[in-house]
Order: C-alpha cells, then sequence, then structure tokens
C-alpha cells in the first residue's frame, strides 16, 4: 500500500510546531494529539526539522529543570530522513528500521504532507494481510461450490 493512500484512508490531520515554540507548548502538543513526534515547520511550511518523546526525555535528562527554558529548535533532530506519499508501507517500515526511529515524515515538493508511525505500519500492514486473509477465504468457498 501507498503512503499517501493510507494517510487519506485514515484521515490524519498534520500536527506540528514552530522552531520557537517552548518545550513546554511542544509537550502539550503531544500529549493533546496523543503522538510521539511532529515536524518543525518554518513559516513557509517547510520542514525545520522533527521533535520527539525521546527528544523531550533527552533534554531533560541532559538538563533538568533547564530545559524548560529551551525551544523546539534547541532539542529538534535537524537532518531528518522523509519519504514521499507514492512510497510503500514496506519502504518505510524499511527506513525506520534502518535509522533506528519510530516516526517518519511525508514530504512532497518539498512541503510536510504528514507523518507515519511505526504503530500506523503495523496497522497498515494488518489490514493489508486481514484482505488477503478474506481473499483467500473466498477462493476457498468458490473452488468448494464447484
Amino acid at each position: 500500500m501507498r503512503i499517501g493512500i493510507y494517510l487519506t484512508g485514515i484521515g490524519q490531520k498534520l500536527i506540528s510546531c514552530s522552531a520557537d515554540d517552548s518545550i513546554e507548548a511542544v509537550a502539550r502538543l503531544l500529549t493533546r494529539h496523543h503522538i510521539g513526534a511532529m515536524p518543525v515547520l518554518e513559516t513557509a511550511g517547510r520542514m525545520a526539522g522533527i521533535i520527539s518523546e525521546r527528544d523531550l526525555v533527552r533534554g531533560f535528562s541532559e538538563r533538568g529543570k533547564g530545559a524548560l527554558e529551551l525551544r523546539a529548535r534547541d532539542l529538534m533532530t535537524r537532518s531528518v530522513v522523509t519519504c514521499g506519499p507514492d512510497e510503500t508501507l514496506s519502504c518505510a517500515r524499511d527506513l525506520m528500521k534502518r535509522h533506528g526511529f519510530r516516526h517518519l515524515p511525508v514530504v512532497k515538493d518539498g512541503k510536510v504532507c504528514g507523518i507515519i508511525s511505526m504503530r500506523d505500519l503495523l496497522e497498515g500492514r494488518l489490514k493489508e494481510r486481514e484482505l488477503e486473509i478474506n481473499v483467500l477465504r473466498d477462493q476457498v468457498i468458490a473452488a468448494r461450490n464447484r
């Protein structure tokens, strides 16, 4: 299944923040929307980086309460691996596995159009398998009725 088709099917609404947002505001967005990461966008909608729960934990681990004084730009990952909406869920899974992360921004024409998580990939894989099972079941039933 293609990533763009999957994201359209689940009706994903992209949640993002700006590089100037406080770490507290970032944490609130992640919590409110039940997400583990989000893109950090520039004013033109281009991605400046990505920030995740892991980044917040690392910030507090390294700086203690001082992390509350930081901005998204201070903890975000700047060198971001991305994929396109025409790539497959399997390709996204391979990228995540190879690089050791759980969230992958989906970029088209230089702009973020979504973000796919490991959970999304597992759900997509499950749906594919359920469809395959149903097709095989139908084939067995049709063969029995001949």
